[in-house]
């Protein structure tokens, strides 16, 4: 549950009543796949080995049938005011770690076969991402202008790749000079991977390491070894998202990368700037081609006047249990009132619009409506009624 995510502090009335009329884009949001998918939509050889999942209708992320069903999806955007949501997978991301590469890309394919279905009830409203396996760099790259063509929105990979593949080696270039000619930025979301597998239990959950710093430093290890591996000066016009990983850890590692590239150079490189294998500061790098995605991020956020302003992105993660749907306004107002209504245009819509649309803002929302089984969500999900600080649905 949120709750923590909302100080004592509740925003003045004249931020609550701004931040509650104003378009907001979820650059993060998730879908509740059906527990069949892979079952049903594999080819037919391969179904024996499909991935299997226990039904979990009901559950906490499956406690909205939006989900999986388009029609319910545009009601609880409408609700809560969501004018788009840019959707990553949940159980989507076994596609990853089947352990056979032709295997993770026929779940890709057969997942994203689902999520071109979804979106093309309302295009407006869906952003959906491409599951890409990029062991078969030709395969994705087929795979990546497929999706394209069909209306998916950018390419996604798992945040941890195999130790011994790391984002920063040139196996992955065909990749990412397809993802820069087509326009599609390269997305990564907490939690994903095939480096995951090697994980051992304790990294796989609470406060530490995986709660608290482990996230971040997936994060941290990805855009590294991309930065040091010379990505970003190969492909100038790449543009990298970190999804739910929160923003603050950001300036911070632009920081220390330039500190440490200056003081000690990177290792096992030789180049252009200060004896090091990039040409330019790694800050410029993250300051210009690599975006953050946040819910709430209190720290992050006061950073925002002098970065990020053109980078972090927020979500709403709906329906996983760390979203803050419904009532995302206070969330928003806490985070972003500081912000003047021009500033936090960008960060709610702007950007997202920029990076999935060309540029374009998505219709206004929907007039909300009434929802299925709210009180059963807010009992469960925020363990009772929706507290008085927070804000279910416009008025």
């Amino acid at each position: 549950m949120p709750y923590p995510r909302l100080n004592e502090q509740r925003p003045s009335e004249a931020v609550l009543t701004a931040v509650a009329r104003e378009q907001r884009v979820s650059a993060d949001s998730h879908m509740a796949e059906p527990h069949d998918l892979f079952v049903q939509r594999l080819p037919q050889a391969l179904r024996d080995r499909a991935p299997q999942f226990p039904d979990r209708t009901g559950s906490r992320a499956y406690g909205r049938a939006g989900g999986w069903d388009p029609y319910e999806r545009l009601k609880d955007q409408a609700y809560d005011q969501i004018s788009a949501e840019v959707l990553y997978p949940t159980l989507g991301t076994a596609a990853w770690v089947t352990g056979d590469p032709a295997l993770d890309a026929a779940c890709c394919r057969a997942y994203n076969d689902w999520m071109i279905d979804f979106c093309s009830v309302a295009p407006h409203r869906f952003w959906g991402l491409a599951m890409l396996a990029p062991w078969d760099i030709d395969g994705a790259v087929l795979e990546l202008e497929r999706c394209r063509h069909a209306g998916l929105r950018g390419a996604l990979v798992g945040l941890v790749p195999p130790d011994n593949l790391l984002y920063g080696n040139p196996h992955y270039d065909r990749l990412w000079a397809a993802c820069q000619d087509m326009g599609m930025s390269v997305n990564m979301h907490i939690g994903g991977g095939p480096g995951r597998l090697g994980f051992s239990p304790l990294k796989r959950s609470g406060i530490m390491p995986d709660g608290a710093a482990g996230h971040k430093w997936d994060c941290m290890k990805a855009l590294g070894n991309m930065i040091s591996g010379g990505v970003f000066d190969r492909f100038p016009k790449l543009q990298v998202v970190f999804a739910e990983a929160g923003v603050g850890w950001m300036p911070f590692f632009a920081q220390e990368m330039d500190y440490y590239q200056v003081t000690y150079g990177m290792p096992g490189s030789s180049g252009p700037h200060e004896g090091t294998g990039v040409m330019r500061p790694p800050s410029e790098y993250i300051y210009n081609q690599v975006y953050g995605v946040f819910i709430s991020d209190t720290v992050g956020c006061k950073a925002l006047p002098e970065v990020g302003l053109d980078t972090f992105m927020w979500c709403n993660d709906y329906p996983h249990g760390a979203c803050i749907w419904p009532g995302a306004t206070n969330f928003i107002a806490q985070d972003l009132g500081h912000l003047t209504v021009e500033q936090r245009a960008k960060v709610l819509a702007g950007t997202a619009a920029r990076l999935y649309n060309n540029g374009e803002l998505p219709p206004l929302p929907d007039p909300p409506g009434a929802v299925e089984g709210i009180d059963t969500w807010n009992s469960e999900h925020w363990g009772g009624t929706l507290p008085p600080t927070l804000v279910a649905a416009p008025a």
